[in-house]
């Protein structure tokens, strides 16, 4: 799915949950229910909007946190800086910059970040690295240096487009699994109306990777003119059969391996997305209580004032509308 930095927009928050013929996993996210008091419910892990520090005004995690009650955040993004060494943005220093001060702001407020690795622009990786081995030891790296209980492999463009690179990561993955224990990983990927390809889903099948969350990015795929929301949900039903073919899981099974991961307001490609949709896709979710709920990105969760389309959503709206939508996920 693209998703740009400067310019386009995306994110495949890949999240690979496969394991064949394995029993009913567990239900999505965690921190579900009532707060304390017995009132308000709270959002799930599940629930965590993509936080981009490379340009678009980032919006301080607690602001979006004290408006909204969303507490976990997906950190874009972990590129290559050189031969497989992990920064973000392939330019920022891993740990002591900015994306450390927000991890750090983001745990204080009671919550954690997903970093993602990938992305529609930028020296990946996946692709720069020359083998699995040094691939997981590049994830490792990271997971590492920040104690992550979760990541998010977000596999698009040239690197989703190579054969090679779709095993390596693969490969890479099965690694990082063993070595780490309840860690979650979540693949994002790009979705046509009727559903995603299915080259990495049934590469990772056939190799027995099993990841916690397989995501669609439903948006840049035609969808100008029309219900956003419907489409959405449409891609997911696709991803669904995908994912049942390639593992033989339940529908039950299914759902929960599966997430949404959208754009609010207007796309790269003119799509409008609305807080309407948001609520379409919540309700879906809610209903086969998907695994992942996200979005590109709190940066657009603001009206436009004269601002670049990286910082608002193009549409009328106030702060953090969509945000809150998805914040009344319960899992």
């Amino acid at each position: 799915m693209p998703r740009s930095l400067p310019t386009a927009v995306s994110f495949a928050a890949l999240s690979l949950a496969t394991g064949l013929l394995s029993a009913p996993p567990a239900q999505a996210g965690t921190g579900t229910g009532t707060s304390p008091d017995g009132t308000a419910p709270s959002p799930p892990t599940a629930v965590a909007p993509y936080l981009y520090n490379g340009w678009g005004s980032p919006p301080n995690p607690t602001t979006v946190t004290n408006a909204t009650g969303v507490t976990y955040f997906t950190l874009a993004f972990v590129l290559s800086n050189g031969y497989c060494n992990p920064q973000w943005d392939g330019s920022r220093a891993l740990t002591g910059g900015v994306d450390q001060q927000t991890i750090n702001t983001v745990r204080a407020n009671g919550g954690d970040v997903v970093p993602s690795f990938g992305g529609w622009s930028g020296n990946k990786l996946e692709s720069s690295c020359s083998s699995a081995s040094e691939l997981a030891a590049a994830y490792q790296r990271v997971i590492t240096a920040f104690g992550l209980k979760a990541i998010d492999i977000d596999l698009e463009a040239d690197a989703y487009d190579s054969p090679t690179v779709q095993q390596r990561t693969v490969d890479a993955l099965k690694a990082v699994k063993n070595n780490n224990p309840g860690l979650k990983v979540y693949v994002t990927i790009g979705t046509g109306q009727s559903g995603p390809d299915t080259s990495l889903i049934k590469r990772a099948a056939s190799s027995g990777l099993t990841v916690d969350a397989w995501t669609i990015m439903p948006f840049n795929f035609g969808g100008v003119g029309q219900n956003m929301g419907n489409l959405s949900t449409q891609a997911a039903e696709g991803l669904k059969d995908a994912l049942k073919n390639a593992y033989g899981y339940s529908d039950d099974q299914t759902y929960r391996l599966m997430g949404i991961s959208s754009m609010n307001g207007i796309t790269d490609q003119g799509e409008t997305v609305t807080v309407a949709d948001f609520r379409t896709m919540l309700a879906y979710a809610q209903q086969h209580h998907l695994a992942r709920l996200t979005f590109w990105s709190a940066n657009r969760d603001r009206p436009c004032t004269g601002g670049p389309a990286d910082s608002c959503s193009g549409v009328s709206q106030s702060d953090w509308d969509y945000t809150r939508v998805f914040a009344a996920y319960t899992g």
